[in-house]
């Protein structure tokens, strides 16, 4: 991307995306999937950006919704309804109206309280709602805690010992349908053991349904594979190979069962990058400031979750080096991208580019101080 993008000719700050990144590693993992016969739903929540959202749809992908306006928009960028699971625990009345119109594949559920509600719409409609049991199976994701999704602690999911009692509640439920099982621990997941003991756990879960004589239609496993945030170059597109044999090889399906995932930060976090301009170099006592044009409006994830983006300095030729603070102009301590980063001397008027920005970047952008949207610029 950087030897290919005349920078100058574009107003920062900016998203940058590398649309043909996106097909390299939506073939990847379409090749993958054919071969194992799996089923993959994107996750909108992770970029809903719509050129991004129709070539993913090109490719055949169904999408993973948490909001009625997430459906509207995958089905007006060519995802199928027949193709698109609706999760979240907070689903409206209205949401799930919209949903039960649009006869969607599944309602990814996490209470028993959610399910009364569905079935009392569905009813009203001479509906019947598909639902998965979104179960919440204490598996560590090893991951940053609020990004972490499947331990008893989390707001998400169903607890193991409320399954029973709530399968038993459903069997008077006549407007739903039990047609699969739903679990997603969490997110950024780089140890590929994480999965393997989600899939053992999956095998205990599905021991216990079948001693009710209970077979789901589907598996659902969620997304949560990680990036490499630290050598975007090594690893532009994440190891679907090895991600996709833990769950052949450990997850014990049934015969003629569907194994469903849904990846989001996993497709689309490399092809993105946060371009940027450098506004002052502030020299203090103890540190010199790189205060550039994006900010925590433009990329939270610094600020929320003290990620870490490599950051790099297109522009200068200086072979020396110095450690910046890379901060935003926004009035709050925490507008920061990182500290102490090593760049080549910089000056006014330089390029900075913030890596591996395509997942959760321009999604979680803001207008906070009134300042504008970072504009978006595709490379192909």
């Amino acid at each position: 991307m950087k030897n290919k993008v005349d920078f100058t000719n574009i107003k920062t700050p900016a998203y940058l995306y590398n649309i043909s990144l996106l097909e390299q590693t939506l073939n990847s993992i379409q090749k993958l999937a054919n071969q194992y016969k799996y089923h993959v739903h994107y996750a909108l929540k992770a970029n809903n950006n719509p050129r991004i959202l129709q070539t993913i749809s090109g490719f055949g992908f169904g999408a993973d919704c948490v909001s009625g306006n997430e459906i509207k928009e995958a089905i007006k960028q060519g995802f199928k309804t027949s193709q698109i699971a609706f999760a979240g625990v907070g689903k409206t009345d209205e949401e799930i109206n919209y949903a039960l119109e649009q006869e969607i594949f599944s309602f990814n559920c996490e209470s028993l309280p959610e399910i009364e509600v569905i079935n009392e719409l569905a009813q009203k409609m001479q509906k019947t709602a598909s639902l998965a049991l979104r179960i919440n199976p204490n598996v560590d994701a090893n991951t940053h805690k609020y990004i972490t999704t499947g331990l008893e602690e989390n707001k998400f999911g169903i607890n193991l010992w409320d399954i029973d009692s709530i399968l038993d509640a459903m069997e008077g439920m006549q407007n739903v349908k039990l047609t699969g099982i739903h679990f997603h621990i969490g997110s950024q997941i780089t140890d590929l053991d994480t999965f393997k003991n989600l899939s053992n756990r999956i095998n205990q879960i599905q021991e216990k349904l079948y001693a009710r004589q209970l077979i789901v239609d589907h598996i659902n496993v969620g997304g949560g594979l990680g990036i490499n945030y630290h050598q975007p170059d090594e690893d532009p597109i994440p190891d679907f190979e090895s991600y996709f044999k833990i769950f052949h090889d450990f997850l014990e399906l049934r015969p003629k069962q569907q194994l469903h995932f849904e990846l989001g930060r996993s497709i689309v976090g490399q092809m993105g990058s946060l371009l940027s301009k450098v506004i002052y170099v502030k020299k203090a006592s103890k540190k010199d400031f790189l205060i550039i044009d994006a900010a925590m409006t433009d990329l939270i994830r610094p600020a929320l979750y003290q990620a870490y983006h490599k950051i790099e300095n297109l522009s200068s030729t200086c072979e020396e080096k110095q450690n910046y603070d890379v901060v935003g102009p926004v009035c709050e301590s925490a507008d920061i991208f990182a500290k102490a980063v090593s760049l080549p001397k910089s000056q006014r008027g330089d390029y900075i580019l913030i890596r591996s920005a395509g997942a959760y970047g321009q999604v979680m952008s803001s207008n906070y101080n009134m300042r504008d949207n970072a504009q978006v610029v595709f490379v192909d």
